[in-house]
């Protein structure tokens, strides 16, 4: 799994994945609505697919000497990578954020333990439509990326509503205090993205074990 991950990063990785996924600093900006950056996440794999199709990436791995479901693998574990991967990047630059400014964001929910709970679960349901409607054809790029897309504005719009509901202001709350009580919002992030890892690789490994390449 270790040369096969090396080849999905310098063979299959567009570029833009892993600029997209730099773009978790976005949380930086004083006013600005944070819940973009998880939009961006999910830009980055929808090219990245598009770009190894162009490259028939599929053809070319399932001839390698690895199972058919390892061909799954490799792109599951390169998109985890990048979404984790940003998501842990931008924590240094949401705390710096809050060290050069003391107001709190105008236009819609900070970045909190609260947010990145939302984080988990936007990406939770990215990847299960995705990666699920991918791998029924491993070629309809676009069609998979637009309906995973849905959920993902979705949560988007909820997410940023939340910082302007009087009576949830605990949740768009940067206090020590408050975002103790935030900390089941994250736990339940964690879980419900872990769960989804699970299923969604299975799903997809058994469309794609019907795919005649």
């Amino acid at each position: 799994m270790k040369n096969l991950l090396y080849k999905e990063i310098r063979l299959a990785a567009h570029p833009n994945l892993f600029i997209f996924a730099a773009l978790g600093c976005l949380v930086l900006v004083p006013a600005y609505p944070y819940s973009t950056i998880f939009l961006y996440g999910t830009l980055g794999p929808a090219i990245t697919f598009m770009f190894a199709r162009e490259n028939n990436d599929a053809v070319y791995t399932a001839l390698l000497p690895v199972k058919k479901s390892d061909v799954v693998k490799g792109k599951f574990m390169l998109i985890l990578i990048a979404e984790l991967g940003q998501l842990l990047l931008s924590v240094p630059f949401a705390i710096l954020r809050y060290h050069l400014f003391s107001e709190g964001n105008a236009v819609g929910l900070n970045a909190n333990i609260a947010f990145y709970g939302f984080g988990f679960i936007v990406y939770a349901m990215f990847n299960y439509i995705f990666f699920t409607r991918f791998y029924k054809t491993a070629y309809k790029v676009g069609t998979s990326f637009v309906l995973a897309l849905i959920p993902v504005v979705l949560g988007m719009l909820v997410i940023e509503s939340l910082g302007h509901i009087p009576f949830v202001q605990w949740i768009d709350s940067v206090a020590m205090n408050d975002m103790i009580y935030q900390l089941p919002i994250l736990i339940v992030g964690i879980i419900v993205f872990t769960i989804s890892i699970w299923i969604t690789y299975k799903k997809s490994v058994k469309n794609f074990e019907n795919v005649d390449l």
